[in-house]
Formats: C-alpha cells, sequence, structure tokens
C-alpha cells in the first residue's frame, strides 16, 4: 500500500483527514501519530497497534502496544486516569513503589525499559557516571532507588563497572606516559565508556 492508499483508508473507515505527507512522515519517523491515529492505522493495515511499535520506547507506546486504554491502565496501577495521564504526557513518572511494580507488570517492563519509559534513564546515566569515576559505594542507594533491581545486585554492578573504568584509564594513562601512539590514548576510550555507561550498567546486572 502506497502513503495515499493508506491516507485514503484512513479517511473512509476512520474519519480521519490524513494526507499521504503525513503518512510518508509517520514511515519515516518525522511525525508520531496519536493514539486513535495509531489504533486506526492498525485497522487499516490489518495488524495489532503493537506491531506498529517494535520498538516502545515511552509509557504511551508500551501503553499502545499492549492495547491498553488510559483508564484500564491506570486501574491496574491505582492511581486516578487524570493523574496517570499528566504523567504519561509528560514523560515523568512519580508513582510509589507499589504503582512502579504495577506498572512494569501491566505493561510487561524489563527494569531497563521501567527506567526509559519513565523518564530516568539520563538521571540514571549521570548517577552511574559519577559512581565511576569517585567512590561507587556512595552512589549504591541512588541508583538502587532510580531503577527496580536488588540493590545488593546494584552493588556489585557498580563495583565491576569503577573496577573496569578505573582499569581502563590507568591502562590509557600508562600508554600516554610511553608516548606509544595508541587509539584511544587521549580519553577516548574513557570517553566511550561514559557514553555506553546506562548500556554497560545492565549488560552488566544481566536483568
Amino acid at each position: 500500500m502506497t502513503p495515499g492508499h493508506v491516507a485514503y483508508g484512513l479517511g473512509a473507515q476512520y474519519g480521519l483527514r490524513i494526507s499521504a505527507e503525513t503518512v510518508a512522515s509517520w514511515e519515516r519517523g518525522l511525525e508520531v501519530p496519536s493514539e486513535y491515529e495509531i489504533t486506526a492505522l492498525a485497522g487499516v493495515l490489518w495488524c495489532a497497534p503493537g506491531e506498529l511499535l517494535t520498538a516502545a520506547r515511552s509509557l504511551r507506546e508500551h501503553r499502545v502496544s499492549r492495547e491498553l486504554a488510559a483508564d484500564e491502565l491506570a486501574g491496574r496501577v491505582g492511581m486516578a486516569t487524570t493523574a496517570y495521564l499528566r504523567m504519561e504526557e509528560s514523560g515523568r513518572w512519580r508513582g510509589n513503589e507499589r504503582q512502579s511494580a504495577a506498572l512494569s507488570e501491566a505493561l510487561g517492563l524489563t527494569p531497563a525499559d521501567f527506567v526509559t519509559a519513565t523518564g530516568r534513564e539520563d538521571e540514571l546515566a549521570e548517577l552511574l557516571r559519577r559512581a565511576v569515576e569517585t567512590r561507587w559505594q556512595a552512589y549504591v542507594r541512588p541508583v538502587a532507588k532510580l531503577a527496580p533491581v536488588d540493590r545488593r545486585l546494584v552493588q556489585g554492578v557498580l563495583e565491576q563497572l569503577h573496577s573496569d573504568y578505573q582499569a581502563l584509564m590507568v591502562s590509557t594513562l600508562s600508554w600516554s606516559s610511553t608516548g606509544t601512539d595508541r587509539a584511544g590514548g587521549t580519553g577516548d576510550e574513557g570517553r566511550a565508556f561514559l557514553a555506553r555507561i546506562v548500556e554497560r550498567f545492565w549488560q552488566t546486572a544481566d536483568v
């Protein structure tokens, strides 16, 4: 189906005035359809909404991929629909521990999915960078509070990441002091390590 065919189907079946150019922008990821538009698009394409969101990241995308209405999910989580929608629209989750667990269960979120969907990934990255550059012990509690992972596991992961990073920096300094021409000798390896710190955290945690 061309974008024009899809646009026609959206109008004929769902009364949506969507242009072929807009459909093409959806395909390229330049624009994001609304929840109703995603549902209508799935209907036109004879598929489930979740099949159009193969890499869901936001709370809304995860909810739509599970074909859950906002009021249904809010009920499962145990909060008012308006309160849930405010969090979904802002991209910042403010539920308590019980509500967070209920959210993860309802949406089938892994710990990594939860952190990303609730807008906490940048904050986690900053904590992890500080942990590997300074005293990791001081960051066990903040990281465990941010990510839904057992505190003892967080402790082991931070210790490992700190050890890996410090060993890398010692190695880099050793190569630099001998004047050896080596890729990463100017700190590129350290910067690359820190740039992927969240990914390394989840890989090491293996959850």
